[in-house]
């Protein structure tokens, strides 16, 4: 943070609070803030626990078997809305890139259009997919079809000012999930991993993104 000039940054944070200001004055717009995670397998979150005899709880360190086939992580894309007072998960088979970003923000769209928006302000990060060009082209195209065919819902971006992710409300959300789905002594399969993820945060699984095989 110390590269950074102060003023750039509360330039960057009034514009995050303008979007949201003018979202809280129409009824058809939504707050996301998305972010990325990867839920580990073996990394085990630092966390506090009473136990019955006093003794601090400790976790076992876990590793998974050269012969397990299933990945040692699970990429996934989040965004915490506010005013459902819910968060929309999609795990990656893979990693985020930007084609896998377009397929999470076409869904999120889609789930926004169902619930009657038709503008989604969506907060987030400078991740390296979140500033590609192929992904703001993919933006300025879904929005300009949206305004063509008055159907659909845009979606306007905002980044967020790098390394400051206290600007990004979803971030304590992925540090509390996951000491939510620890398991102290043993190692999760992929299966129990992603139904506690689910759990953590009270929403259904779903097919998982991938990145499509005819894009070279």
């Amino acid at each position: 943070m110390d590269r950074q000039s102060r003023s750039r940054i509360r330039r960057k944070k009034r514009r995050r609070d303008r979007l949201i200001a003018l979202a809280a004055r129409h009824a058809d717009w939504l707050v996301g803030f998305a972010d990325e995670t990867w839920w580990s397998r073996e990394a085990r979150p630092a966390l506090h626990a009473w136990t019955a005899t006093g003794q601090p709880l400790r976790l076992v360190e876990v590793t998974v078997p050269a012969a397990d086939p299933a990945p040692k992580a699970l990429a996934c894309y989040g965004v915490w809305l506010p005013e459902c007072d819910a968060t929309w998960l999609r795990f990656v088979d893979g990693r985020p890139v930007s084609e896998v970003t377009m397929q999470f923000l076409a869904w999120c769209a889609q789930r926004a259009a169902a619930l009657g928006k038709t503008t989604l302000v969506l907060i987030w990060d400078r991740a390296g997919w979140h500033l590609s060009r192929r992904l703001w082209a993919w933006l300025r195209q879904h929005n300009q079809a949206v305004q063509r065919t008055g159907g659909g819902v845009r979606i306007i971006p905002c980044l967020l000012p790098t390394q400051s992710p206290w600007l990004n409300p979803i971030e304590p959300k992925w540090i509390h999930g996951k000491r939510r789905i620890i398991e102290p002594d043993r190692l999760l399969s992929l299966e129990e991993l992603e139904d506690r993820v689910c759990d953590a945060f009270a929403c259904p699984r779903y097919q998982h993104l991938a990145f499509p095989k005819n894009v070279c």
